[in-house]
């Protein structure tokens, strides 16, 4: 999306702090095999892990072998391609605050560049829990591994790049603190702030299909469209993240980044250019016009809610509270629906719902355009169903798509009408299948297309959004659990679910 990926991006070495985690094995390595079978991996780029745990070279490799075997889009595995991959993987054993196991880890990619011929290019991945970040970067700095200077100085195709996965802070404190500590050590253009959202084809196609086709571009404002949706449902409980979910909750999350990320792209003004910076600016004025919620604004606005005991499915499930790692008096939420508005000339006055949650009835990911109904005048004495606003949903998952509802004359001598629903799966147009969104993401960081990457102002636009009703909440004890498993959460008739728009059906509902 936006600024386009050279086919194929200089040559380097992709360094994985948290090398022997589960991101590595079932995301991060698969992606890269999947670029190397696409011929769009560079031949000469190696993968170096580092972790604290005790590995040797070849049980790195077998452990991710493993990995692109069961995790890998493509398969089966081509052997050539993974053998001339696996040889130029490597890993140390060390700790992540430790600047003399960080002097290991240099001296071995000098050897790396040595023997790869990398020529000091440089990718960080910190996959490693958030207290244990700047810890990492401070280790990676004192031991020359984040040098600006790198040896190729003079040639534009050199890089030194880190990436930083989500959660980018807990707060607008301490994300204002992180960022000033890696403004200190690297420049924004270096930066890359990872959420793997951005990378789905559906969220790299909604700018496409806004200004690439007048017949939605002069449709969506405030004068047709009647409400925006933002739904991010999974039908899963913690499934093994209990004890660190407990300490994050939903809102920061989920809501915070995914949900905001996907508003701005569908709310945002015509860039100047396809270009990051150009991109990312309007992205940032959509986050300042996002109406903040606070204090006695919150109880009218926003509602949160956590699952308890029962069945789905015919299977029992237990409470959130009885989740491994979880407190028995958690208040925690599972579940977050917000409504607010976007505060400018286009959206005035159109409210925006955005909801989240765990533990629900489907799992899901879209966004829902809702226009304003026609004047009930000429098919009110028609027989058929009761006709239902225009609706454009963009899938992000499962199935992505687009698909957009309308009415309809069902067919047959008797006038009546119905509504129907036109779809365009995004696999239909692929066999093969979309690329996964860290395939894209990997590649545009090697190419240093920023354009996918959150902003030091969109993080702390974001986390302002967020902190009012994270202070407002905090204020009060929640009455958990307050929803069933299998359910699409709370209902809370005149906060969540207005009257001002059609939530007859649950938040996002399946069907047409």
């Amino acid at each position: 999306m936006f600024e386009t990926s050279p086919a194929k991006p200089e040559p380097g070495v992709f360094v994985i702090l948290g090398g022997s985690g589960d991101l590595t094995r079932r995301k991060l390595v698969p992606a890269l095999y999947n670029l190397a079978r696409e011929g769009l991996l560079p031949e000469r780029s190696a993968v170096v892990g580092y972790g604290r745990s005790a590995m040797t070279d070849q049980q790195f490799r077998s452990r991710l072998r493993e990995g692109v075997e069961r995790f890998s889009r493509t398969r089966p595995v081509d052997a050539g391609v993974w053998e001339a991959l696996g040889a130029r993987t490597f890993y140390v054993q060390g700790d992540y605050g430790d600047a003399a196991d960080h002097a290991r880890l240099r001296a071995t990619l000098a050897g790396v560049d040595e023997r790869c011929g990398t020529r000091g290019n440089r990718i960080f991945y910190l996959s490693v829990p958030p207290h244990v970040v700047v810890p990492a970067l401070e280790a990676l700095s004192a031991s020359g591994n984040l040098e600006r200077r790198r040896p190729c100085e003079q040639d534009d195709a050199c890089y030194l790049r880190v990436v930083f996965e989500k959660p980018f802070g807990r707060d607008l404190e301490s994300a204002r603190a992180l960022n000033a500590h890696i403004d200190r050590l690297l420049d924004e253009s270096q930066t890359f702030r990872m959420d793997h959202y951005l990378g789905k084809e559906t969220v790299q196609s909604i700018s496409v299909l806004r200004f690439a086709n007048s017949v939605f571009e002069h449709v969506w404002n405030a004068q047709t469209v009647r409400a925006i949706r933002v739904t991010v449902a999974e039908a899963l409980g913690m499934e093994g993240r209990g004890g660190s979910f407990d300490s994050v909750g939903l809102l920061r999350d989920i809501l915070q980044n995914h949900v905001l990320q996907l508003l701005t792209l569908v709310t945002m003004e015509p860039p100047a250019a396809l270009t990051a910076e150009a991109v990312r600016d309007e992205k940032a004025k959509v986050l300042r016009c996002l109406r903040r919620l606070e204090g006695p604004e919150v109880r009218r606005s926003a509602v949160r809610g956590q699952y308890g005991g029962g069945t789905v499915d015919g299977r029992p499930v237990p409470a959130y509270r009885e989740e491994e790692g979880v407190a028995e008096d958690s208040t925690t939420e599972t579940f977050v629906g917000i409504r607010t508005h976007v505060d400018n000339w286009r959206w005035a006055g159109v409210p925006i719902y955005l909801c989240a949650g765990k533990r629900l009835a489907e799992s899901l990911a879209e966004v829902a355009v809702e226009f304003k109904e026609v004047p009930p005048i000429l098919f009110r004495a028609v027989e058929g169903v009761e006709l239902q606003p225009n609706r454009l949903t963009l899938r992000v998952q499962p199935d992505e798509g687009v698909s957009l509802r309308f009415a309809t004359k069902v067919p047959g001598l008797t006038p009546a009408l119905r509504n129907v629903k036109m779809d365009f799966p995004y696999g239909s147009a692929s066999p093969a299948g979309s690329p996964e969104a860290y395939e894209r993401l990997l590649l545009d960081v090697m190419a240093g297309n920023s354009a996918l990457f959150a902003r030091r102002d969109e993080v702390e636009l974001a986390w302002q959004f967020a902190g009012g009703i994270l202070d407002a909440w905090e204020a009060e004890a929640p009455a958990f659990p307050n929803y069933a498993p299998g359910t699409w959460g709370p209902v809370t008739p005149g906060v969540f679910f207005r009257e001002d728009t059609d939530y007859s059906r649950a938040p996002g509902a399946r069907g047409v």
